[in-house]
């Protein structure tokens, strides 16, 4: 259970995790979000940035890295950051700008990122997949077809086929998002790896869930934790929107400035995000038992939605002068949510105990 603290009480959001911020328009957005930001911008994490920095310049690199947070707060920005920092080592400056120019087209002999799958039904294209993935992975739509978003040992065989390869640099650097997504015989498997690493590999691992990570992959990282970015760094993405737009995206991004860069950029996700947000407010305002209980179908059935609408209830009632009843209703709501109860029973259950 995660709480936003306001000066009155802490109420409850939705697991991060959870919470993706995707709009599902058809399978390929999915994919892949275009953001119109530089690859090269971070925003925050200058801590972060200033240790993994320091282990460069004083030739502490370690052979596994953990970046850990919550969803959308830049981990894997930085994490291309650094893979670029360690490839450029030594080179002078013409090398350094076709190097980058590499990494950004993923085309660099000597990095390998995993993020996006290819997901039977849900993420097809490859063309797609492409922008964001350069490890192979054509076995995925051999049969038995990949059908989830998880990391499979044969996944983790082609990057161990590709990180034993000769390189041209002194690092080989491999960038994996959600290593949470292994499955136990794909995690066993890499975890030989991250044991025997051959010289110059360097991990750059990213987790959503850090409970989720065996622990034997925990304990052979170092792990950087991420937290969330303050609104007046975020604040500097936000230059072309109007202030009202402003307001509601740093109200919604809660300290992920991913979540901003793509309301910012995506004026249709910003309309439906705030048809939601009024939905939630009217839950609130409402003192109909029925009404309250028809606004609140976006949680009668598991899933992206469900949990989106969670963390509009959420802070729509920290917009009202709201009783402890409530807030320990919602609580509640959100708890029993999780579980395999029945959502709609448990739904009406919450409409009728609320009171204005």
């Amino acid at each position: 259970m995660m709480f936003l603290l306001t000066q009155k009480a802490a109420l409850p959001l939705p697991p991060w995790r959870a919470v993706s911020h995707s709009i599902k328009r058809n399978p390929l957005e999915f994919c892949y979000h275009v953001f119109s930001m530089s690859k090269h911008t971070i925003i925050g994490h200058a801590r972060q940035r200033a240790e993994l920095a320091s282990d460069l310049e004083s030739g502490n690199v370690t052979h596994a890295y953990l970046f850990a947070g919550a969803p959308h707060l830049g981990k894997m920005t930085v994490a291309h950051w650094f893979a670029r920092e360690l490839l450029c080592d030594g080179k002078n400056a013409t090398e350094k700008e076709e190097i980058i120019r590499q990494c950004d087209h993923l085309i660099h002999p000597d990095l390998l990122v995993l993020d996006q799958l290819w997901i039977e039904d849900r993420c097809d294209d490859f063309d797609v997949i492409a922008k964001t993935t350069n490890v192979p992975q054509q076995h995925r739509a051999k049969a038995p077809t990949a059908k989830t978003d998880t990391i499979s040992i044969d996944d983790v065989r082609e990057i161990q086929s590709r990180v034993q390869e000769t390189g041209n640099s002194k690092f080989r650097v491999c960038i994996i998002r959600g290593i949470e997504r292994m499955q136990e015989a794909a995690a066993n498997a890499f975890l030989k790896t991250l044991e025997e690493p051959p010289q110059g590999r360097v991990f750059l691992l990213t987790t959503d869930a850090p409970s989720s990570v065996i622990p034997t992959i925990l304990s052979r990282s170092r792990v950087l934790q991420f937290q969330r970015v303050s609104d007046k760094e975020i604040n500097a993405l936000l230059k072309d929107s109007d202030e009202d737009d402003r307001r509601f995206i740093l109200h919604l991004a809660q300290g992920a400035p991913g979540v901003a860069v793509r309301l910012a950029n995506d004026p249709d996700a910003l309309r439906e995000e705030r048809q939601m947000h009024e939905q939630a407010m009217r839950f609130w305002e409402n003192t109909s038992p029925l009404d309250r209980l028809l606004l609140l179908k976006p949680l009668f059935e598991r899933g992206e939605e469900s949990d989106r609408f969670l963390l509009h209830l959420s802070l729509a009632l920290r917009e009202t002068t709201y009783t402890r009843a409530q807030e320990r209703a919602l609580m509640e709501l959100t708890t029993g949510l999780k579980t395999n109860a029945h959502r709609q029973l448990m739904t009406q259950s919450f409409a009728l105990r609320i009171e204005n």
